[in-house]
């Protein structure tokens, strides 16, 4: 497994990353990404921290050192454990990286298991699984087209969506656009395939495809969206934005311009059935749920603790109103919780003794997570209030000795002095109110797929395994017990002659 040098070093390969007009020379030194690398860095050096190891780690069954997620689960203590390890990794940005290295184990973990099942590229999916889970590489993913046409099926979008171009012996050309690579600009690989079905016309299988690709192939090339760390650095200090500063996950579209990818690298070519399934079939859209719902999880238990420091330091902690809305957000950080932990301990079986998150609690996280941060958010509007509007413009203001006495005297709260007090503030706007705020509340609405969809999967999935059958078949227990004439049992008394009431 990789450590925190040896990661940051892997990173400086030629990739091709633009911002701001420029392409990016070295993405570990450059103000736009350089913290966010060094906070993925760190958790690749926690692996090996004596203090976390344990916690993280585990051993799979080719004998090799692995992140707990990243190894076939076969019961629900693996998950449990595998549920604790990504805890601790989100819990060194306090939940608000999402795409962290152990987020494509949601896919590559179950390969062994479901090796087979890539029909044709059998020994590839068993072989990354080898891969991934000895090395721990940065996997990133694409999974949804481009924003242009929609309208359109993908054999009518050829000029943007991602498809092969040419066949070779060793392997296959592929062209196209995708997004959003979260934190692409950090990554090892890119995961190519397509988030639902696939519309083909005329006969056309070439978009049917899933591989893996370098993100220093030659013809890749990631085109940022601006960057939040580089806006704080240039905007203030780490007292002003002191989660967007270091845990900007930057999020790209990836262009990949006659790209070769080799055929130890696919998983899937022209193969309908399996582009258009393996998401629910492989076990990809529980894990990745289950990921996503302990990250949030994690998120969740920071905001609670966020919301009292700032209440208690308003002298509001202990009004009727604001208690009740503290109230309501305990209760969404524990049904987070226990939903990670109900995926966890009651799984679905895989093949080859493989257990899978349970797939009715990950449906409720996926239908709950994006209203629920929405009323987080909201919660700290009303509650935080003006409080967010009257911060100093930097820390610089305090630093300024003509106007520090105002700020000590005007900016103190209850039992807390301006300067914490203002920097208890900048981090509750941080997570709501800056952009990089706002990016995760888009992030969060939109986190498991569009809004229609999550809502509507839950409906699928209940159907699918026959409990819809089961939930009819109870009501129908209930309209059994009587009809025009009164009770089918005896259980229940019933004449038809008017009785008295006071009989």
């Amino acid at each position: 497994m990789y450590n925190g040098r040896e990661y940051l070093e892997s990173l400086n390969d030629g990739r091709v990353v633009y911002l701001n007009g420029e392409r990016v020379k070295d993405v570990t030194t450059h103000p736009a990404y350089r913290n966010a690398a060094r906070s993925y860095a760190r958790m690749y050096d926690a692996l090996h921290n004596p203090a976390t190891r344990d916690i993280l780690t585990t051993t799979n069954e080719y004998g090799d050192r692995t992140h707990k997620f990243f190894k076939t689960p076969t019961s629900a203590e693996d998950l449990l454990g595998a549920r604790d390890a990504i805890a601790e990794w989100s819990k060194l940005s306090y939940g608000f990286m999402g795409r962290t290295p152990d987020y494509k184990a949601s896919f590559i973990g179950n390969l062994n298991a479901f090796g087979d099942y890539y029909e044709g590229f059998e020994d590839n999916a068993k072989a990354w699984y080898r891969k991934a889970s000895k090395e721990l590489p940065f996997i990133n993913h694409t999974v949804i087209n481009p924003q242009t046409d929609r309208s359109k099926p993908l054999h009518e979008n050829k000029d943007v969506f991602v498809r092969a171009v040419a066949e070779r012996d060793d392997g296959i050309v592929v062209s196209g656009a995708k997004m959003v690579g979260t934190a692409a600009a950090l990554t090892h690989y890119n995961f190519v395939a397509n988030f639902g079905t696939i519309g083909l016309g005329d006969d056309d299988l070439s978009h049917a495809l899933i591989f893996f690709v370098p993100m220093n192939a030659p013809g890749v090339k990631m085109i940022s969206r601006q960057s939040y760390e580089l806006l704080a650095a240039t905007n203030g200090t780490p007292y002003d934005y002191p989660l967007s500063s270091r845990f900007d996950e930057n999020d790209a579209v990836i262009v990949l311009d006659n790209v070769f990818i080799p055929w130890e690298d696919v998983l899937c070519y022209k193969n309908i059935k399996i582009a258009n399934n393996f998401l629910p079939e492989s076990g990809f859209l529980n894990r990745f749920t289950f990921h996503g719902c302990t990250r949030l999880a994690v998120k969740l238990d920071f905001m609670t603790g966020l919301l009292l420091k700032a209440t208690e330091a308003a002298g509001t902690k202990n009004f009727r109103g604001v208690q009740a809305q503290i109230g309501e957000v305990v209760a969404i950080r524990n049904m987070f919780w226990g939903l990670s932990t109900a995926m966890a301990t009651d799984p679905d079986k895989g093949p080859n003794g493989l257990v899978i998150p349970n797939g009715f609690s990950s449906a409720a996280y996926r239908a709950l997570a994006p209203a629920s941060w929405v009323k987080v958010k909201n919660i700290f509007e009303q509650v935080v209030a003006g409080g967010l509007i009257q911060l100093p413009s930097s820390a610089n203001d305090f630093l300024n000795p003509e106007i520090k006495p105002y700020l000590d005297q005007y900016y103190r709260g209850t039992g807390i002095n301006a300067e914490d007090r203002v920097k208890l503030l900048k981090m509750v706007w941080d997570t709501i109110g800056t952009e990089f705020g706002g990016r995760h509340e888009l992030y969060e609405v939109n986190y498991a797929g569009n809004h229609e969809n999550i809502k509507m999967e839950a409906l699928f999935h209940t159907e699918a395994v026959g409990a819809a059958d089961c939930y009819k078949a109870f009501v129908d227990t209930a309209l059994n017990d009587y009809d025009l004439h009164g009770w089918t049992n005896d259980t229940w008394i019933y004449s038809t002659e008017k009785q008295s009431v006071t009989q």
